[in-house]
């Protein structure tokens, strides 16, 4: 090469506001002492975005864990306010006058009357709708930039493993929210505002509602202090010098449609409004012309409805199956449960750099986990447990016969004299095993309490079906399922633990098969793409339509203060089972058929442009011998189309 171009080149690179990126002098590339800097801010904003990942899915996780606790706020019947009382209150309001119960209900009634015009004038759900809707906004460029970002200025090898740590810590983030889920499920909601000694529920009971306000707040400051250190990195870095000259352009270039339209804004100008509108609508049909990319899109929203329905509904399904508490099973979740997701993904980033595998093989990676997760997901349909004993809707009060779904029997001979609402669930385990929806229900005639603990004596319908002991006594609470279902707990935790794992293997090679499939300049326009299909066609709807369908399995609805629906107080549980798994398992099915569809396109695209490539190639080489000879270099070398880091400067 002459002078003159040599000189043109220096020049060139000297006055550039950004790093050429497709020149091989070696000259241009920075000294190992360059190096350095370079690779520990990368690790700064590496550190940085998993920080930030940590915290979005800290407040995603405690949110999930609060769905119980919200949906069933009532205040519950509080029988006797004294400490330690042996007053006599018979829950059962009978006929006969009684000069203490009939004021207080009528004082009661009129109090409830006042909170109801109250309630029906709260805008309490503008500030939950405002909340979510500024929190969305500022997530909304988390992904795809901040992937984007790591994926153009890391080397090739450690991009894969990169994602996969960020990945990592956005799993771990949920462990500390059903943690702190489990933490404030203990504490009882008006903590600090209400004297503790006058609650005479404890967080096994069913009306037991946590100070779920509390983990908000601590989810919230911990998302301000992750935007600090934003606000101290550069806006580009260098690109590694072994992205230079990496294997993957080849691979990429033999499943990466050719598109001769470039739009895209020489390096050093701002691009408009205008030209960013215009470039919109040709990026797109660029995104969803690439077959790949669509079927990629396609398996992954699918997935992600069957993913996100499962665990929103996880801890109620815990609750409800297996009798445990929501503390309990929040716990379970985020300290068992999550840290094998988190294991899982970072075991598919190990996979993806020790043996680097090709895009074909993180396709092959991505269905072969789905297939293995769901097959394994198969085997919880036989670890379930049976109704609890509940008088009237799941068995008769007798203790013989069961009830059918249909058959409205709350009410019977033992309880006939008793004055009892239909709608109230307070429920009490008797002493013959059996649980009734209320203690006036359970036709008890009187009632003392010790401390917190709260004893019904003289209940007609616990006598009727014999108990153990002969006592027709009863206390708050739901009875506990049989030894039998703590086994079928414990199986089904270690399936589960089993199942995430194997499931979230195939989550980064999945991830490096969208960045790899797709050209360099639309890479954070795909991220976004993908980011809003998935919350928008998956985190939005899943959790609707599941709950529409478990709660048709109901069998006691609750009732608000004003007399309209509340949530759900019992279900059945074998309904509960094969509704919950069955979606799960049907959306994983229709995800497997869409991942099988893109490794067949893959194929098919390899071998087509396999044959094209090798006759470019030829083509390459006879013109590179000619130029060579000619010693001529092209003015549009030194003006790139596309540097790394164009679509994620901070």
């Amino acid at each position: 090469m002459d002078t003159s171009s040599k000189e043109n080149i220096r020049l060139f690179s000297k006055n550039s506001m950004q790093p050429v990126g497709r020149l091989s002098f070696k000259t241009e590339y920075p000294s190992s002492e360059e190096k350095q800097p370079c690779c520990c801010q990368l690790k700064v904003f590496l550190g940085a975005l998993s920080f930030v990942y940590f915290a979005k899915a800290l407040a995603e996780g405690y949110l999930k864990s609060t769905i119980t606790q919200i949906e069933r706020r009532y205040k519950y019947e509080r029988y006797s306010p004294i400490s330690n009382s042996t007053l006599s209150i018979s829950p059962c309001l009978l006929d006969s006058n009684n000069s203490l119960s009939i004021p207080v209900v009528e004082k009661s009634q009129s109090k409830i009357n006042n909170e109801c015009q109250v309630d029906a004038s709260s805008s309490m759900w503008v500030y939950v709708f405002l909340g979510n809707l500024l929190r969305g906004f500022g997530e909304t460029p988390i992904q795809p930039l901040g992937i984007a970002y790591l994926d153009d200025f890391a080397s090739q090898d450690n991009a894969a493993f990169y994602i996969g740590c960020v990945q990592t810590v956005a799993i771990i983030g949920p462990i500390f929210g059903f943690l702190l889920g489990s933490l404030c499920a203990k504490l009882y909601v008006d903590i600090g505002f209400v004297n503790l000694d006058h609650i005479t529920i404890t967080p096994k009971d069913p009306q037991w509602v946590g100070a779920w306000w509390l983990g908000y707040l601590i989810a919230g400051s911990i998302t301000l202090l992750a935007a600090v250190p934003f606000w101290c990195l550069p806006r580009t870095l260098p690109r590694p010098r072994s992205r230079e000259d990496s294997s993957s352009s080849s691979e990429k270039s033999k499943f990466i449609m050719d598109d001769l339209t470039d739009y895209q804004t020489p390096p050093g100008e701002k691009a408009k409004i205008m030209e960013m509108a215009r470039d919109f609508l040709p990026s797109l049909k660029s995104l969803f012309g690439n077959p790949v990319y669509f079927l990629y899109l396609c398996a992954s929203t699918v997935q992600f409805n069957s993913l996100f329905g499962m665990v929103t509904y996880k801890p109620k399904y815990i609750e409800q199956q297996y009798g445990q508490s929501a503390s309990k099973a929040n716990f379970v979740i985020g300290l068992i449960n999550i840290p094998a997701v988190a294991l899982g993904i970072f075991s598919g980033g190990i996979i993806m750099k020790k043996f680097r595998v090709s895009i074909r093989g993180a396709a092959k990676l991505y269905l072969g986990s789905s297939v293995l997760g769901y097959l394994l997901f198969l085997s919880l349909f036989a670890l379930g447990c049976e109704n609890s004993d509940v008088a009237g809707l799941t068995i008769s009060y007798q203790g013989t016969k069961p009830v059918s779904y249909h058959e409205r029997a709350l009410f019977s001979d033992c309880n006939s004299r008793c004055k009892c609402s239909e709608t109230k669930w307070e429920p009490i385990c008797g002493e013959n095993g059996i649980t009734y929806a209320s203690a006036c229900l359970a036709g008890c005639q009187t009632s003392t309490r010790s401390g917190k603990t709260t004893i019904f004596n003289n209940c007609t319908c616990v006598g009727l079906a014999a108990s153990k002991s002969g006592n027709s006594s009863g206390m708050v609470g739901r009875c506990q399922k049989d030894n039998g279902c703590a086994k079928m707990f414990l199986y089904f935790l270690v399936i589960a633990v089993i199942t995430s794992y194997t499931l979230s293997v195939g989550g980064i090679p999945g991830y490096i098969l969208l960045l790899r499939c797709i050209k360099p300049q639309l890479k954070s326009f795909a991220l976004g793409i993908y980011t809003l299909a998935v919350r928008v066609l998956a985190g939005i709807p899943s959790p609707i339509y599941f709950g529409v369908l478990i709660d048709t399995s109901c069998l006691k609805w609750g009732f608000k203060r004003c007399g309209s629906k509340g949530s759900c107080r019992l279900y059945d549980s074998n309904a509960f089972r094969h509704i919950y798994l069955g979606l799960t398992m049907m959306l994983g099915i229709m995800s497997i058929f869409l991942s099988t569809a893109v490794l067949f396109t893959l194929k098919k695209n390899y071998v087509s442009k396999h044959r094209s490539f090798r006759t470019k190639r030829e083509r390459t080489m006879v013109s590179t011998r000619i130029r060579k000879e000619n010693c001529t270099t092209n003015d549009h070398l030194l003006q790139p189309n596309y540097w790394p880091g164009k679509e994620t400067q901070l």
